[in-house]
């Protein structure tokens, strides 16, 4: 994929970047191209052209995949694992792709699990970078400023969480309305017979 100077890109687990200028340089013997991108916290950052599907390098979102984003972050479907361990793995691998939708995943999951226990340092960390970027991605292509974004990025969260929870009871409604339709009616109860009369 090939970028030109002002194109605002995506570095994976960094977030967004301007192109400032493509430079030549020659590195132990061998020359190549670089992207030399200025990160929103003003840190440069050299990127190799040759490297850029490596790295995931990719251009930031447009106005018509804002509305996807927020119809995936209010969608009612959370992934969730039991096991910490391969819960961080699966996060880890989503935040290494450079997908923002990947990365909003990450933001649904953990924050739903933030809400039922605490999350071990990493996860906190892990969450505040997925916000972070799904946030600052947004808020730079909608011209808005961070705060605002960040205010309709959690009422989106909480319509999600809120769905999950009417999709969760419905479930366990149907559950207990097939259990009931399982269980056999108790057989009725048989008359007593009439005591014989004691003989005279």
């Amino acid at each position: 994929m090939a970028f030109q100077v002002g194109d605002k890109v995506i570095y994976p687990n960094h977030g967004l970047g301007v192109i400032q200028q493509i430079e030549t340089k020659t590195i132990m013997g061998t020359t190549c191209g670089f992207y030399q991108l200025r990160m929103a916290n003003e840190t440069t950052v050299l990127v190799p052209v040759d490297n850029v599907d490596g790295v995931g390098l990719r251009r930031a979102v447009n106005d018509d995949e804002i509305n996807k984003l927020f119809s995936l972050l209010g969608d009612g479907k959370i992934d969730s694992h039991q096991n910490w361990k391969g819960r961080f793995k699966d996060n880890s691998d989503r935040m290494r792709t450079g997908s923002i939708y990947d990365v909003v995943e990450v933001l649904k999951s953990l924050t739903f699990l933030a809400k039922s226990k605490s999350l071990s340092f990493r996860e906190k960390r892990m969450l505040d970078r997925a916000k972070f970027l799904v946030v600052s991605e947004i808020s730079e292509v909608m011209g808005q400023k961070a705060v605002a974004i960040e205010k309709q990025v959690e009422e989106a969260l909480e319509r999600c969480f809120a769905q999950k929870a009417r999709s969760a009871a419905r479930a366990k409604a149907a559950k207990a309305t097939r259990a009931a339709k399982a269980t056999p009616a108790p057989a009725p109860a048989r008359a007593a017979a009439p005591a014989r009369r004691a003989a005279r």
